[in-house]
């Protein structure tokens, strides 16, 4: 009889895990760093723009819209209001519901 047939499966509830995990509450931003230089403008301008658009994307789905078509202009630029940067352009608030669209 093979070995893993002796070993009893945990149940679908009991954790896997060889120790506990720790959480690390309350949560904290990450340490920011700075950005590689010798990018082309252009890199920077994607870049943060996709940063921004995950932020919004997570506040969004914070505050309970999950479907992209519930995310318009007007509701993703209040969560920029609500979380503190920036009003969105239309072209981040398209890459929002793409982010929404695609991380399904």
């Amino acid at each position: 009889m093979p070995a893993a047939a002796l070993k009893p499966k945990p149940l679908p509830t009991q954790s896997t895990a060889k120790r506990p995990v720790l959480l690390d509450l309350p949560y904290e931003p990450v340490e920011k760093r700075p950005l590689p230089p010798g990018r082309p403008r252009e890199w920077y301008v994607s870049h943060n723009r996709r940063l921004k658009a995950m932020r919004l994307a997570i506040a969004l789905l914070d505050s309970g819209v999950y479907l992209p078509n519930q995310a318009r202009d007007e509701t993703i630029r209040d969560a920029a209001e609500m979380i503190g940067v920036h009003p969105p352009s239309d072209t981040t608030c398209h890459m929002v519901r793409a982010l929404m669209r695609y991380s399904r």
